[in-house]
C-alpha cells in the first residue's frame, strides 16, 4: 500500500500516520481512522480547541488565556 504521503507499506502492517490517524494494509487495500476524539461541547464563544499532533490529543482553552482550560461536556470520535 502506498499512503498519502508515497511511503509503500506491507500487507497486514499496522501505522500512525503524521495526521494521528491509525492505519493498517491488506491485500483488500488501505483504511485508515481517528485514533482521536474531538472536543464538540464546549463555549465556542469564549473557547477554542487547539490539536497537538505530539500527543494527538485536543485541548479546548480560552481564546483570550491559553494557560485556562475550558469544560468540555461532549467529544466525538
Amino acid at each position: 500500500c502506498r499512503d498519502s504521503d508515497g511511503q509503500l507499506h506491507e500487507f497486514d502492517s499496522h501505522w500512525k500516520n503524521a495526521d494521528c490517524y491509525d492505519c493498517s494494509c491488506s491485500r483488500s487495500g488501505m483504511n485508515c481512522c481517528s485514533s482521536f476524539v474531538t472536543p464538540v461541547g464546549y463555549d465556542e464563544e469564549k473557547c477554542v480547541s487547539i490539536f497537538n499532533k505530539e500527543t494527538c490529543s485536543y485541548k479546548v482553552v480560552e481564546k483570550d488565556d491559553h494557560s485556562e482550560e475550558c469544560p468540555i461536556h461532549e467529544w466525538v470520535g
